[in-house]
């Protein structure tokens, strides 16, 4: 153990999770790398390989749209699993609860009486610009008032060890059956190291996305039916589409698969046409019904909005969810935490620049080296600029960029993303993490899966996490 310490080189100025004080290891690691100490680096390898066999023989995959040479890439893994105390969960838990509520209440508000913007603690101008306000849906009632039913909260911890929520996913989240699987090779790498840390379980999460889905059919009726609607197969995120469908033991459909009559939802099956009462849709809004949204679209379904506008199917998420995890908006969260709640939030935000204003431009672009700036309506790692890596001549057309649409860019100060060990090349080395708990809402309150996907910056120094930009995942362990 002291050899792996020694070997073990923490970055200065970072929180390491495993690392405490005068490289002590902390005591939530300390039996994980007790057992681990017992293997020889080659008992390490052979299970690393083996973590590979069993994501390439169970086709878990992602898509990257950027690359001609070859799309469909194995999603790498690493096998030592990031811990996470009961105590630190627990205030993740009831942050994510507080926030989700906020949310919530913001979203029916805004589709309603937009009593947050008369108050004037949101600029309406804002909202007004948000290219994912959706006017189409203003005034639906949906069931329950429930608008997020699934959620992906995007955490880091910073260089004090603090947890901040770095962004809100609200439409279409996704990385839940990685966060599954993820648990299923550990299981068969590591089987003793679970029962022996008290691991809780995440392996529940199908069970509870399906009684949340069935909760929310519109008529009272014994047994509902409920379908996942696919882009299908060239979608980034096919394999979990199909796994969680599986899982739940529903249909997979696509658009051409189901039919609207009588502004009631079919899928057409070998028996005939089978009404549909609830919809989990893996599908962006514009592309979801081309008589009101993008006309072009050969996604969706004609007339489903007017199923929908009527309360003959629910639709999870709700539609026009993205003004609320739009990048220029999540900096008014704790506003309305307070506003909506009267509570201070328990999770904060990072500090947030509208570069829409003029003097936070200026400011930003003064300290362009501390920055990170990124596009409010982009996700997967893409448009974004790191300002203490950036070339003068690519950061001269980035500048350009902001200047002619402001209101597309927001800057942050750049965190060091807290790190944890990850083997290597046969070695242990710190490399960053960010953490995306699953929140599911249903009418009996916010369940929250313990754990949830730890993404990992692979290349050595790197703060970017997202598979599509070279990261890759970990099992996470909540532990008692």
């Amino acid at each position: 153990m002291e050899n792996f310490l020694q070997q073990y080189n923490c970055p200065k100025g970072t929180w390491d999770e495993m690392c405490g004080d005068n490289q002590h290891i902390r005591e939530q690691y300390s039996k994980v790398f007790g057992a681990l100490q017992q293997l020889q680096t080659s008992d390490l390898n052979q299970k690393d390989i083996l973590a590979s066999e069993l994501f390439m023989n169970q086709g878990i995959t992602f898509t990257v749209y950027s690359d001609n040479a070859g799309i469909e890439r194995i999603f790498p893994f690493d096998i030592i699993p990031r811990i996470i105390t009961s105590a630190e969960w627990d205030h993740v838990e009831r942050g994510i609860k507080q926030r989700l509520k906020a949310l919530n209440l913001f979203l029916k508000d805004i589709y309603n009486d937009q009593e947050i913007l008369k108050a004037g603690i949101i600029p309406a101008a804002l909202i007004g610009s948000c290219p994912h306000y959706t006017r189409e849906v203003h005034g639906i009632q949906v069931p329950h008032d429930i608008y997020v039913h699934i959620s992906g909260i995007d955490l880091i911890r910073g260089d004090d060890g603090t947890f901040y929520i770095l962004e809100d996913n609200l439409r279409t989240p996704s990385g839940v059956s990685y966060m599954l699987e993820n648990r299923e090779v550990t299981k068969r790498i590591f089987p003793e190291m679970l029962s022996a840390n008290k691991v809780r379980m995440v392996n529940n999460y199908p069970l509870m996305l399906h009684q949340i889905l069935l909760s929310l059919a519109p008529q009272q009726i014994s047994n509902p039916t409920v379908a996942l609607l696919t882009p299908g197969v060239y979608n980034s995120a096919y394999y979990e589409h199909t796994f969680l469908a599986r899982q739940m033991g529903i249909q997979l459909v696509e658009g051409r698969d189901l039919v609207v009559d009588n502004h009631k939802v079919f899928m057409k099956t070998t028996s005939g046409l089978e009404q549909v009462h609830v919809i989990y849709r893996r599908i962006d809004d514009e592309f979801l019904d081309p008589l009101v949204f993008r006309p072009d679209s050969a996604l969706g379904v004609p007339g489903l909005m007017s199923a929908y506008r009527k309360g003959n199917v629910a639709l999870v998420n709700a539609v026009g969810n993205g003004v609320a995890d739009d990048k220029a908006v999540y900096a008014y969260v704790p506003d309305m935490i307070k506003y909506y709640l009267n509570e201070e939030p328990i999770l904060p935000n990072v500090p947030t620049y509208q570069l829409s204003d003029k003097d936070a431009r200026e400011h930003v672009f003064a300290n362009i080296s501390k920055m990170v700036v990124k596009r409010t309506n982009q996700s997967g790692g893409y448009g974004m600029v790191m300002g203490n890596k950036i070339e003068e001549e690519e950061w001269l057309k980035a500048k350009a960029e902001i200047e002619a649409d402001p209101r597309s860019f927001i800057a942050q100060p750049i965190i060091q993303l807290s790190t944890v060990p990850c083997f290597i090349d046969g070695k242990f080395q710190p490399r960053h993490v960010d953490l995306r708990p699953y929140a599911l809402c249903g009418p009996d309150g916010v369940q929250i899966v313990p754990g949830g996907l730890t993404r990992v910056a692979l290349r050595e120094g790197s703060l970017v996490v997202n598979s599509s930009q070279g990261g890759g995942s970990k099992d996470t362990w909540v532990i008692d």
